[in-house]
């Protein structure tokens, strides 16, 4: 599907980093990895701030226009093609982690946000944002099936062991290409790992 979908002339989500990442990136900290990075724009808006970045996706069709679209801003990042659910993250690898619509099946979802956190710096920051079920019924993006929509109460659970500096469900609008395009449902986070 994916491959599928980023071979289509432009970008399926665009080519401008997500909206809440922007509003973040001051808490970013080198080296940053990024989740389920797609066709590259928030990796590359990464890198514009001089931060060492790796975008992971499944699609290598996907990252090879994440690399097209780097090389035209100028900036340069690593991408590599890993399906998420049995990704080695590491330990204490990553200044910070950003996870922006990287939804998968329950299970594996909180697995991999275990993952997350320990594979965090200590001080390192987490970023996330996602569908939650209320966005199904609106119809302007996302995932359509309830299971692989995520919600605040059930990110505190996922993401135990990091404190949560933002955590909430907002209702806004997202201009993110064709896929992700009208009012929206999500939840945000900002999480830190202890020092």
């Amino acid at each position: 599907m994916w491959d599928e979908r980023y071979s289509a002339e432009g970008f399926a989500y665009g080519s401008e980093p997500n909206d809440f990442l922007v509003e973040q990136a001051e808490h970013l900290q080198a080296p940053v990895l990024c989740l389920a990075e797609g066709e590259g724009r928030n990796a590359v808006f990464v890198a514009s701030r001089g931060l060492l970045v790796l975008g992971v996706d499944q699609s290598p069709v996907g990252l090879a226009k994440a690399q097209k679209l780097a090389q035209s801003r100028g900036v340069t990042i690593q991408t590599e093609v890993a399906d998420l659910t049995r990704y080695d993250l590491g330990k204490e690898r990553y200044g910070s982690i950003v996870s922006i619509w990287a939804h998968l099946p329950p299970a594996e979802r909180a697995q991999l946000h275990q993952r997350c956190v320990a594979a965090l710096r200590p001080g390192g920051t987490f970023v996330l944002e996602a569908y939650t079920p209320d966005q199904i019924p609106l119809g302007t993006g996302g995932p359509q099936v309830p299971a692989l929509c995520m919600t605040r109460d059930l990110l505190a659970v996922e993401l135990a062991g990091l404190e949560l500096l933002i955590a909430r469900e907002v209702r806004r609008e997202v201009h993110e290409g064709p896929f992700h395009n009208g009012p929206s449902a999500t939840v945000q986070i900002l999480a830190k790992k202890p020092a």
